[in-house]
């Protein structure tokens, strides 16, 4: 259970640092794309911080997915 803890809190402080770092290092791009999402539209971001968002939430599933599939363990008797 505590390894599970680990693994899921490991996963959401990595992919927090690497929002900051993604959000700071967005803030000069010129290019800003809106992404159409059926009736309405986001607003006009940075091409490189919509594909940063997407590794963040890769990270967090990753984790969160590694952690849900760890084999439980059982204590000896």
């Amino acid at each position: 259970m505590l390894l599970r803890l680990r693994l899921v809190l490991s996963s959401l402080a990595g992919a927090s640092l690497l929002l900051l770092l993604l959000c700071l290092g967005a803030q000069n791009l010129d290019q800003r794309p809106r992404l159409w999402l059926g009736r309405g539209s986001t607003a006009p971001l940075p091409a490189g911080f919509l594909v940063g968002v997407a590794l963040v939430a890769g990270v967090i599933s990753g984790g969160c997915s590694a952690a849900l599939l760890l084999p439980v363990r059982r204590p000896e008797s």
